[in-house]
Formats: structure tokens, sequence, C-alpha cells
């Protein structure tokens, strides 16, 4: 179902359920490096699965939207075949970046993705962006480097993976903007479904060319494969999907904050990984930014929030 058949009848009760499903796949994406750290694989291989083992499941889901796996095919177009490549180039980048400087400067340089979402917003899809959105982005990425604390640093021979960092955020931000511009055309599902394949496609490539090995050595490796598909791909990125189909690009952004949150928690609770105070301030901070930035008028969302 497209975003004008959703909200046609009730649009209150689309934007609702479309915060819920952004939310919801904010923390699944936020799952993603638990899963990776238990993968056997390396992080292309493991970047190449998650959207592989995915793709049938999407399938399944395309086919009970309006027009099936045919409308998927025929509503390819630019801005589809685009989503695909910016998430490739996302993931790519992404651990480049961890693997060229620290984890922290590398979360921290991803963290700017709402402010390439809100440019992009304003020039290419004619999205207002107001004093409270630009407060709201301002509070979150404050919030996003006190999560990274004081791991952050700057030294010379890491500025090519600070970069990384930087066009990760950047390829991220671009995916963000493809996705709501494709979802006038297509069902999430639908959507999820063609773009994870050209993202599939390109990983599988990448993935052989780099990694050594690029089939699971154990069963308990498969397993975490598959729950980084079922979780992260299908749950996160198909519900970031239904969310950009009613919701503004740029406060879109801003919830996906949320999985930096949740993969901070879930460290916590499954790997031991502390949280000390300035990690609790950066998570209050961030739910500030996006509780300051939400939509609250027609204009932007078809109803006052």
């Amino acid at each position: 179902m497209t975003s004008a058949a959703a909200s046609a009848s009730n649009p209150q009760r689309s934007v609702a359920l479309a915060s819920a499903a952004l939310v919801l796949g904010a923390v699944a994406m936020g799952a993603s490096p638990i899963f990776v750290r238990l993968a056997d694989v390396g992080p292309y291989a493991s970047a190449f699965w998650r959207c592989a083992l995915a793709l049938p499941f999407l399938a399944l889901w395309a086919m009970r939207e309006t027009g099936g796996l045919a409308a998927a095919t025929r509503g390819i177009d630019r801005a589809v075949l685009f989503s695909g490549l910016f998430f490739a180039g996302d993931l790519f980048f992404w651990h480049l970046s961890i693997l060229g400087t620290t984890v922290a400067n590398a979360t921290f340089f991803a963290t700017t993705a709402p402010i390439w979402v809100a440019l992009g917003a304003f020039l290419f899809l004619r999205e207002a962006i107001r004093a409270r959105t630009i407060g709201g982005i301002a509070l979150c990425i404050l919030g996003g480097s006190a999560l990274v604390g004081q791991s952050f640093g700057f030294a010379p021979q890491r500025l090519p993976g600070d970069l990384f960092g930087l066009i990760t955020a950047i390829f991220f931000g671009s995916y963000m903007l493809t996705v709501r511009a494709a979802r006038a055309r297509l069902g999430a599902g639908q959507l999820a479904l063609v773009s994870t394949a050209i993202t599939a496609a390109i990983l599988f490539a990448v993935a052989l060319a780099l990694e050594p090995a690029i089939v699971p050595r154990s069963l308990h490796g498969a397993l975490a494969l598959l729950a980084l598909a079922l979780v992260s791909q299908v749950g996160g990125q198909g519900l970031l999907a239904v969310a950009l189909g009613t919701l503004p690009a740029t406060f879109s952004s801003l919830v996906i904050f949320l999985e930096a949150i949740a993969a901070a928690a879930l460290a916590w609770l499954i790997l031991g990984e502390g949280l000390g105070p300035l990690q609790w301030l950066g998570g209050v901070l961030i739910l500030g930014g996006i509780y300051a930035a939400r939509p609250r008028r027609s204009a932007e969302t078809g109803v006052a929030l």
C-alpha cells in the first residue's frame, strides 16, 4: 500500500503508525552491531548476508502489497536504484571508517547524517526546515557526541578513517532522501525488496574482492547472520521505509538517533559494556532533540501533532 492510500482515510492514525514504525525500526537497526559481533565472517561478508538473507522475507512482504512483485519491478526508477546504491555505500564506508579510525570517531562522524538529510530535504524534496528542527538536530548531535564520550579524539593518522565516517553520513542521508522520494510510488515492502537486492549485488562483489571467506563457518555464525537479516534489514530498513512514506525525512533522520541509544543499551545488557553519566546524558539530549523537532502542523504530516 502506498503512503497516499495509507493516509487517505485517517491521516492521524497513519502518522501514529508511521512514528511507531520509525521507533521500532531504529531499535532494530541498533541491534546490528550485536549480530555482526556474533557472526563468524568478516564485516563485508556480514553486510552482504544481511541483505541477501532478507530478500525472501521482503519478497513475501512485497507480494502482499497492492500490485505485488509486478508493481515492484515496474516501479523501479532512479530513486529506487540510487537507494540501493546509497545503502551499499553507507555500509561499505562505515566499515572502512571503523577500520581506519576509532569506533568512537566513526560513530561521531556518522551521526552528522541529519545535517545532510535536512539540506537535501530542503533542496530536493522542498521540506521546510524550521528553527525547532535546527535546534533538534543540534541537540541530537550533541547527544551523539556525548554517547561517544571521551573515546573521541583527533589524530592525523586517523584522518582518512574520520573522512570515511563523514562519507558514511552523506551516503545514509542520501539513502533516506531517495527512500522518501520512492515511497510516493512504491509500497514499503516493494521498495525494500528492490533496494535491498541492489545493495546485496553490490556488496557481494565487495565481499568477493575483500574478504578471505564469505560462507559462515558454524551454525552459530549462520544464525547470527539470519538474525541480522531479519531484525536489522527486514525489520529495521523495512520499518524505516514504512515511516518515510508519511513522515518528513529530516525528522525521521533524528529518530534514527535512537539506533545509537539502542546499540548502547544492548551492548550494556548483552555484552556487559558499561554506560557512564556522559552516555546517559547523551541519551537524554537525543530524546530532547527528537521531541523538539517533532512535526506539529498539517503542512508537514497532514495532521497536527
